[in-house]
């Protein structure tokens, strides 16, 4: 069992009861998570949870939110998109130094989702080219956010296609 830590943003209604909420989602199972709501509409649940991989914790989360609160509508899994500032951070960095890296690595880094005066990238796709580059990296670390990115990807693939927002929990597993 490995440990993981991941955040969970959704949709909710404006006007819901937060302690109604916490309680809610504690009986559900999420007692192993952090509950923010700073901004109206929306509940992010910082977890830290015990799993056999990343994909059972992420998965087992977003059940145990559906299960508990079932008009959720998941925003995004974290953590996945980052910009300079995020990678330089993470990396002990000045944001000066992680755009130059950037700029002199411009054929091998990972091309961003969006480029322009803020651009973002996958976090996989960063630490991917980081560990291509020698750099010791947190397993567990990697492992999140490739699944957070599989997650958001196929919630906005399923926006795609013309379904409603999708309800949390909609990545099918192989």
């Amino acid at each position: 069992m490995s440990h993981y830590e991941f955040t969970l943003k959704f949709a909710i209604p404006s006007d819901w009861n937060r302690s109604l909420l916490e309680a809610w989602l504690f009986e559900g199972g999420c007692d192993d998570a952090l509950m923010g709501t700073g901004q109206e509409g929306r509940l992010a649940l910082s977890f830290s949870r015990e799993a056999a991989s990343a994909s059972d914790a992420v998965t087992s989360a977003l059940r145990d939110v559906r299960n508990a609160v079932p008009t959720a509508v998941l925003v995004e899994v974290a953590p996945d998109l980052v910009g300079v500032s995020d990678v330089a951070d993470l990396f002990g960095f000045s944001r000066q130094n992680m755009r130059k890296l950037v700029q002199t690595h411009r054929d091998s880094f990972p091309l961003p989702l969006h480029e322009g005066r803020s651009a973002l990238w996958h976090l996989a796709d960063v630490l991917e080219w980081f560990a291509r580059e020698g750099r010791s990296l947190d397993p567990a670390l990697q492992e999140v956010a490739r699944e957070a990115m599989h997650v958001n990807v196929a919630r906005e693939a399923a926006r795609l296609e013309g379904q409603i927002p999708p309800t949390i929990g909609s990545r099918e597993h192989a």
